[in-house]
C-alpha cells in the first residue's frame, strides 16, 4: 500500500469518528466473496427467509451491482445500548431495545449523508453511496470483514467494545483505501443463545430460521394470526425479541450506555400494557410511534401481538 493511500485512509476514518460513529472499519470490496454467496444461497434454499423475498435480491450477492467500480466498503457502527431493564410483570409487553428510541435509519442516515458529502468534496473524482439496512447489502458480512466484530451463533454482529448492541451502516466507495483485518470469531463453545430461544429459531450455529423467530413474526409477519408454534412462546414480546442477545456473555460483559440521546427510550416503549396495545387505535399508534423504526409494525399487528400474549398468559 502506498503512503498516500495510508494517509487517505487515516483521514477518512478520523472524519467518520468525528461525525460521532463509535466504530469504523474498511473492507476490500474487490476480494472474492464466493463463500458468503454460498452461505446465503444455502440459507435461501432452506427457506429460512420466510416471507422476506427481498433477501433474494441478486445485488445482495454482488456488491459491484450496488455501485459499479466499488473498491472499498467503509463500515460504521453506533452503540445504542441503554441500561433499562425489560419488565417481567404479567400483562406488560416487551419491545426490543433497538426500537426503544428514535428510528436508527434517521440517526445513522443523517451521519452517513454528511460523511458522503465530505467524501464527495474531498474526492470529487470518486463515487460514494451509503446504506442503512435498507438496500441489498450484507451489512453483517461486511462489518465482520472490516474488523468491527464477528457474526455470532445468533447471527448478530458482536463487537468487543459494545457487544451486539450496535446499529450498522456502510459507505460504498470507488476510493481505494487500506482494508482492516477481518475479525475472528469468539463464540467458542458457548451455546447460550441457541438454548435460550423459546422457539428454537437458531436452526444451527450461525443460522437463524425466520419461520421460527419471534422478532420476525412480531415485525414482518403480516398475517391476521400468529402461527401456533409461535404464539404460545412469545413471553410478552410484542415488537422484536432480545432473548438471544440478553443471554450472550459478551453483551453481559461489554455492554455500555450509549452517548447518543436519540437512542434513549420513549417512555411508552419501556413497559407498555398488553391490554392497551390489544386495543391500539390508529391515532394512538401514530402518537406513540412518531419518529420510531417500529412504525413498520402496523396497528393491527400490534393488536395481534398483544392479544396473542394475553391469550397465553401463564
Amino acid at each position: 500500500m502506498s503512503q498516500l493511500q495510508t494517509d487517505r485512509t487515516i483521514r477518512v476514518k478520523n472524519y467518520a469518528l468525528s461525525l460521532g460513529f463509535h466504530l469504523v472499519g474498511i473492507a476490500d470490496a474487490t476480494v472474492d466473496n464466493a463463500h458468503n454467496q454460498q452461505q446465503l444461497q444455502a440459507w435461501l434454499a432452506a427457506g429460512y427467509q420466510a416471507e422476506m423475498a427481498w433477501m433474494a435480491n441478486p445485488k445482495r450477492q454482488d456488491i459491484q451491482a450496488c455501485l459499479p467500480g466499488v473498491q472499498s466498503v467503509i463500515c460504521v457502527a453506533l452503540n445504542y445500548y441503554t441500561p433499562h431493564a425489560h419488565s417481567e410483570a404479567p400483562g406488560v409487553g416487551k419491545i426490543s431495545r433497538y426500537g426503544w428510541g428514535r428510528d436508527y435509519h434517521r440517526v445513522l442516515g443523517k451521519r452517513l449523508k454528511a460523511f458522503c458529502q465530505w467524501l464527495t468534496k474531498e474526492f470529487p473524482e470518486e463515487h460514494h453511496r451509503f446504506y442503512v439496512d435498507t438496500g441489498p447489502v450484507q451489512d453483517k458480512v461486511w462489518a465482520e470483514r472490516a474488523g468491527l466484530g464477528w457474526i455470532a451463533k445468533n447471527s448478530n454482529v458482536i463487537t468487543r467494545e459494545y457487544g451486539s448492541w450496535v446499529f450498522l451502516g456502510e459507505v460504498l466507495t470507488t476510493l481505494a483505501l487500506t482494508p482492516d483485518q477481518p475479525h475472528t470469531k469468539h463464540c467458542g463453545t458457548c451455546t447460550r443463545c441457541i438454548e435460550a430461544c423459546p422457539t428454537e429459531a437458531i436452526a444451527a450455529p450461525f443460522t437463524v430460521d425466520a419461520n421460527r423467530c419471534i422478532a420476525y413474526h412480531t415485525i414482518e409477519n403480516r398475517a391476521e394470526q400468529l402461527p401456533p408454534h409461535i404464539a404460545p412462546h412469545l413471553q410478552n414480546w410484542v415488537a422484536g425479541c432480545d432473548i438471544c442477545q440478553d443471554v450472550c456473555p459478551w453483551n453481559q460483559r461489554f455492554a455500555q450506555p450509549t452517548n447518543i440521546e436519540d437512542f434513549q427510550p420513549y417512555p411508552k416503549h419501556l413497559a407498555p400494557k398488553l391490554a392497551e396495545l390489544a386495543t391500539l387505535s390508529e391515532t394512538e399508534w401514530d402518537q406513540r410511534l412518531t419518529g420510531s423504526a417500529l412504525r413498520r409494525i402496523k396497528p393491527a399487528m400490534w393488536r395481534r401481538n398483544a392479544q396473542a400474549n394475553l391469550d397465553h398468559q401463564p
